[in-house]
């Protein structure tokens, strides 16, 4: 079992462990002697050494706009250099696209972000150099290694310079041509977009620096919205964790509109690092990743891009979403919950469009190898300028069972099969939705949290499951 990776890479509080100096050190440190050992020229069988080494490996880093990711930075990339890497800054820039720079001449690239987490919170997620998230046999080794090196003497010498500082992260020097290919690349993939109008939520993250270029260059109208970072606000009441707030907006801004029908067409909403996207319709009403997944499923079918009519969902995506997929010919699996999961299905079944109800959708009728919230936004309104429907009329075939989560905080994460209380009330709930509903018990991949999602035909029965199943969960493992 991993200790330090979760299902989207480190993530904890920054300054604790692992997101401390020496831990952050030791991670550049083995990540470095993997992708040198990984590139290195194999030895001749009559040679008793090895050969001349081979080039050092090169990585890209970027990060997002915590107050924390600068130093957290600086500590794995010194890491990285002590292993002979050479590292290339991004500065601020979103997670997709330092997976989209990995491929450009990079061994791997590294993004420092704790995502939709607290400012207090930060992450490390690493992509090959092939612009996909490292495997967990990987990630696995990479942990082995790190932990060898904690228990040596010498690391904590060799990071005993650094301090926590309070550098502001979109300060950081960077190479202003590493954005700059990627908002490139991002416009290069759309069709132009003029006359369309946007409301956007920068939720104060990465999407801050590439959002404004991006939308300009596709002719798109927008106004940006909490797009200020002060290294402490990222997340904050904003952004995908929150697509109320901006579908209020839309909602005011809109019906406060004269002129014209309406202000704008519809609202665009990020998580910290933009790896995904959620959206307001032009009426106030939020459309999440399934919303999302049945348009452009619908979309790409039509245009002959949806290979085996299919499209990967996990666990916790709707049965409505099932339900208007098939009336529209298209079948939907399920993989475990995280985009890197959701990835692996539709490699395995070379699908070409996968995705989460948070918003992470994955399009691979391109050469995205990642969630990509940006790509996201371009990709719906480009469907809405080809069909010339608004966005309430594409999703209007959704219709939504009851749904809820209940997050409880556990003190630790045990199989949830010993125990026996727990078992008995999912079973029981089973059995009363009996097809007709879902009920879905997991622990988050990144947060001391058992998450139980419950899909019913009312709200009353999937209020009343819910309570059971979390109540058993929180007498046996609750804090």
């Amino acid at each position: 079992m991993r200790m330090l990776f979760g299902t989207d890479g480190i993530r904890g509080v920054a300054g604790d462990p692992p997101l401390d100096h020496t831990t952050v050190y030791a991670m550049g440190l083995a990540l470095g002697r993997y992708l040198g050992a990984a590139q290195a020229p194999p030895k001749h069988p009559n040679e008793p050494k090895a050969g001349s080494p081979g080039p050092p490996p090169k990585v890209v880093i970027g990060q997002d706009t915590r107050e924390s990711s600068g130093w957290i930075a600086d500590s794995i990339t010194q890491g990285l250099n002590t292993a002979g890497a050479e590292v290339r800054s991004a500065g601020v820039i979103t997670t997709p696209a330092v997976a989209f720079l990995a491929r450009g001449g990079f061994s791997a690239g590294v993004v420092i972000s704790a995502s939709h987490n607290p400012w207090t919170d930060n992450g490390i997620k690493v992509f090959g150099h092939d612009g996909y998230k490292l495997s967990d046999e990987i990630e696995e080794k990479l942990e082995g290694e790190i932990f060898g090196l904690l228990h040596a003497t010498h690391i904590c010498s060799a990071s005993a310079d650094n301090h926590i500082g309070s550098s502001d992260a979109a300060a950081c020097a960077c190479d202003p041509e590493l954005l700059n290919s990627y908002v490139t690349w991002l416009v290069a993939n759309v069709a132009p977009l003029g006359g369309l109008r946007a409301l956007v939520d920068c939720a104060h993250g990465a999407a801050v620096p590439v959002a404004h270029e991006v939308f300009r260059r596709c002719g798109i109208e927008a106004e940006f919205t909490c797009d200020q970072p002060t290294g402490r606000n990222i997340n904050e009441n904003c952004g995908a964790m929150y697509p109320q707030a901006l579908a209020g907006k839309v909602l005011q801004k809109n019906r406060g509109r004269r002129a014209v029908p309406h202000q704008f067409d519809l609202g665009v909403t990020f998580d910290g690092d933009a790896d995904r996207a959620l959206f307001s319709d032009r009426h106030g009403r939020v459309v999440n990743g399934d919303g999302i997944l049945l348009l452009a499923a619908r979309d790409m079918k039509a245009r002959g891009r949806l290979r085996g009519d299919t499209v990967v969902a996990t666990t916790m995506s709707n049965m409505g979403l099932e339900i208007a997929l098939r009336r529209s010919g298209i079948r939907m699996l399920r993989a475990p919950v995280g985009d890197k999961y959701v990835l692996e299905e539709m490699r395995r079944t070379q699908a070409t469009l996968g995705g989460e109800q948070s918003g992470h959708i994955i399009f691979r009728d391109g050469d995205s190898t990642t969630g990509d919230g940006l790509l996201t936004a371009l990709r719906v309104m480009e469907v809405m300028a080809r069909s010339g429907k608004a966005l309430d009329e594409l999703v209007a075939g959704l219709k939504v069972f009851p749904q809820t989560i209940r997050n409880v905080r556990v003190r630790e994460k045990k199989p949830l099969d010993q125990f026996p209380g727990i078992v008995a009330a999912i079973r029981a709930a089973e059995q009363e939705l009996n097809g007709c509903g879902r009920i879905v018990v997991r622990y988050s991949g990144t947060e001391a949290l058992a998450r139980v999602m419950v899909e019913a035909e009312s709200e009353d029965k999937m209020r009343r499951i819910t309570d059971e199943v979390a109540g058993k969960i929180q007498k046996a493992l609750g804090i």
